[in-house]
């Protein structure tokens, strides 16, 4: 399914695939690896270059992921003397080994960024941060270790660490959550750039918890807030979660895994998550330029509105108008025009003047059993000549109930095509139905 998957990602605005290294799935006894059918990790990155994107390695090789045991192989617990994820030389030993062992498959396949691949990150430990007051003063001298063994494998690409505020130089501090666009604080050094490893894109599945999700829209907002504030970099976890099949999930952790990402279970597009994403994505990247090489400033639109405006000095400019008023919307005034700015929205301004995207505004076509009226508003392209219009609907079916069913109807009632210069009625043309 990897090339299925990696595709839908790629046709939905996705620049890079970010992974896990399993290491219990790679090496289940001690100095027996496994890189065959789907533990293949060289096939799945070399997969992703065929693809044209990009590829973001996290190694671990403790990767938490709801995954049985952390990632750590079984094995480990038999090692004399070994304490995890601590300043223990026992485990530092098998983790540099494993680590190691990664690095030097990607280098020797060329797949490093350096080398002229698509690895363009990598990341030691993972959310480390959270646990590391428990280990008292054997967490921080781990901590520098890691940082110091992971570089002085001179990949070439830079090292991150995920939820450690304090990474140690050169290595990235990063941020993962659902709210990263507000809550994080930036890098600990001003030479680093702003990542958001984990953007979660919904919650996983836990025996005895109710479900929760999470709407399109407000994963939306916060990237947006997040590439507003200078972000550079975010990762959906998950953009596709799939299955844990076997006896790879955690305590309590159901085999479905994040089936509410914008790939489901099985691989599908689910929308309007995707969709409105991809959107969002094509937004983002029409301001690829002012963002890139212009200036960033700032400008109070009101008490909880923001403007980030970033400028060229040829003039080209684009801005991100904020509110984070969760609440009401509020109209803004901008470069001399007026903004409505809907309740935790993000507007997205390519040349300054022109919203061409809305965070809040997720399309779809969804009418119901108490208003079956809808409209559906839509970009196409047209080519010169002769062109069929289609619209798939999900039910074609005619009501139920009610009195005079013989004056019901259903399916369209108008259409109508709208460009720069003029609007076309096709709603008279000839329809089928099928």
């Amino acid at each position: 399914m990897w090339g299925s998957l990696i595709g839908k990602a790629k046709e939905g605005g996705i620049d890079v695939i970010q992974t896990y290294v399993f290491w219990n799935l790679h090496e289940p006894e001690k100095g027996q690896y496994d890189f065959s059918g789907r533990a293949d990790i060289v096939r799945f990155i070399k997969e992703i270059q065929a693809h044209g994107l990009y590829a973001s390695l996290r190694i671990g090789p403790f990767i938490e992921a709801e995954w049985n045991y952390g990632g750590l192989p079984f094995w480990l617990h038999d090692v004399p003397g070994i304490v995890y994820r601590c300043d223990n030389e026992p485990f530092k030993v098998h983790m540099q080994n494993f680590t190691t062992k990664i690095v030097n498959m990607m280098k020797s396949e060329n797949l490093y960024a350096s080398q002229g691949g698509p690895i363009i990150l990598s990341q030691i430990e993972n959310e480390y941060g959270m646990v590391e007051h428990a280990f008292h003063e054997k967490g921080p001298p781990y901590v520098r270790w890691a940082a110091q063994m992971a570089v002085a494998l001179q990949t070439g690409v830079p090292w991150m660490m995920c939820k450690q505020y304090d990474a140690p130089d050169p290595v990235i501090n990063t941020c993962n959550g659902m709210k990263c666009g507000v809550s994080f604080p930036g890098p600990n050094s001003p030479n680093k750039p702003w990542l958001w490893t984990e953007n979660w894109t919904t919650w996983y599945r836990a025996y005895g918890k109710e479900p929760e999700t999470r709407s399109a829209q407000d994963i939306a907002f916060q990237v947006a807030l997040f590439v507003a504030r200078n972000g550079t970099f975010v990762n959906y976890y998950m953009y596709h979660g799939g299955t844990n099949f076997g006896r790879t999930t955690s305590a309590f952790t159901t085999t479905s895994y994040y089936d509410d990402a914008p790939l489901d279970e099985y691989g599908f597009i689910r929308l309007p998550k995707w969709g409105h994403l991809k959107q969002l994505h094509e937004a983002i990247k029409s301001c690829s330029n002012p963002i890139l090489f212009g200036t960033q400033f700032t400008l109070s639109l009101g008490q909880q509105q923001m403007g980030y405006i970033y400028q060229r000095n040829s003039g080209e400019c684009a801005a991100f108008l904020v509110n984070q008023d969760d609440t009401k919307s509020v109209a803004v005034i901008f470069h001399n025009s007026s903004y409505e700015l809907g309740p935790s929205s993000v507007s997205i301004l390519p040349d300054c003047k022109n919203v061409v995207f809305n965070t809040a505004k997720a399309r779809s076509g969804n009418g119901n059993h108490e208003k079956v009226n809808f409209t559906l508003d839509n970009t196409i392209t047209l080519n010169n000549g002769s062109n069929n219009i289609s619209l798939l609907s999900v039910t074609v079916g005619l009501p139920d109930s009610g009195a005079f069913l013989e004056r019901k109807a259903l399916g369209l009632r108008s259409v109508r095509i709208h460009d720069i210069q003029n609007s076309k009625d096709l709603s008279n043309h000839r329809w089928g139905y099928q």
